[in-house]
């Protein structure tokens, strides 16, 4: 790198459901950053956020903080406050992204297909199907497929699981389930990537935490074998989102493609990702390798672009 080297702060860890993803991408994004030549300091977040930032005095916040409060504009508020230049999007796009169903209604004024949902409290979701199934039920702000149910279409009642008091005054989306094939891309500044298409391993019935995250959990097609029309459909449809939300630095939009729904197909955003997850199974790495560029450059681009107010 030229000039000084800066000192970053990698915020992560945090106390969303998302902890334990949160501090795995966080320690790759670290070692990562170190390798570069820049100064870390790894910050497991707690509530003292802003004591312990005033203490460390970081020139630039790697945020990779996952789900609620890291990735809702909460923490992106404090660094604005603060005025520590910080990384991915800032406080309006990660508040409406991260909540599923105002993130659709800018998705749909955008002319980015959406499937059809609404959202109840989980006690109404968990008394009687709120919706024709098949249907998806999950939390309407959480990431990382936390919580989230598939309603067969032969199924007579929601899953009991709805009723437990975990749920039952949670928001809950429930959205058609749109069937076939799990795509994804990631948009770097104005860039659109690649697109991956997301194989469950066997026995797993969907995208979920499990084949996120655990090793051998699913296998990834890149480039995707779709064809080229839907390839370069999903390209313009992840930048369309990544503008209309206004996000900065990386994100990631995930869709659904079913290829047997009438000539051409029916292709559905399912939501962005704001601050995608940066592990050892992670797409967005995987995606600007096949672009060129290693972790290291990667994560050296997100902490170039940081800034406040985003």
């Amino acid at each position: 790198m030229t000039g000084k080297a800066q000192h970053v702060a990698v915020l992560m860890g945090g106390w969303s459901a998302e902890r334990e993803v949160s501090l795995n991408s966080g320690k790759a994004c670290a070692d990562a950053l170190e390798g570069e030549g820049y100064r870390v300091t790894v910050i497991d977040v707690d509530r003292d956020i802003v004591e312990r930032l005033r203490e460390v005095k970081p020139d630039v916040c790697f945020n990779a903080l996952h789900g609620r409060w890291g990735e809702d504009g909460c923490a992106q508020a404090i660094l604005e406050t603060l005025q520590i230049p910080y990384t991915h999007s800032g406080v309006l796009a990660s508040a409406l992204a991260m909540h599923k169903e105002r993130a659709k209604d800018v998705m749909r004024a955008a002319g980015v297909p959406v499937a059809e949902g609404v959202v109840v409290a989980g006690s109404i979701a968990a008394k009687a199907h709120v919706m024709v199934p098949p249907y998806v039920v999950k939390p309407v702000a959480e990431g990382s497929s936390v919580g989230v149910f598939i309603v067969g279409k032969d199924e007579a009642k929601p899953p009991a699981e709805l009723a437990s008091s975990k749920w039952a005054l949670e928001e809950l989306l429930v959205e058609r389930f749109i069937p076939g094939r799990e795509l994804t891309c990631a948009v770097m500044g104005n860039d659109p990537l690649g697109v991956i298409e997301i194989l469950p391993a066997e026995g797993l019935g969907f995208y979920d935490f499990e084949a996120k995250y655990a090793p051998g959990g699913s296998k990834h097609v890149l480039p995707a074998q779709i064809s080229p029309n839907v390839y370069q459909l999903v390209q313009k449809l992840s930048l369309a989102v990544h503008q209309a939300l206004g996000c900065r630095g990386v994100s990631r939009s995930d869709f659904r493609f079913d290829d047997e729904s009438g000539s051409d197909g029916e292709l559905v955003c399912l939501e962005v990702n704001t601050q995608p997850g940066m592990t050892t199974t992670s797409l967005v790495p995987e995606l600007a390798a096949h672009a060129g560029r290693s972790f290291g450059d990667l994560v050296r681009w997100i902490v170039e672009d940081a800034s406040c107010d985003r």
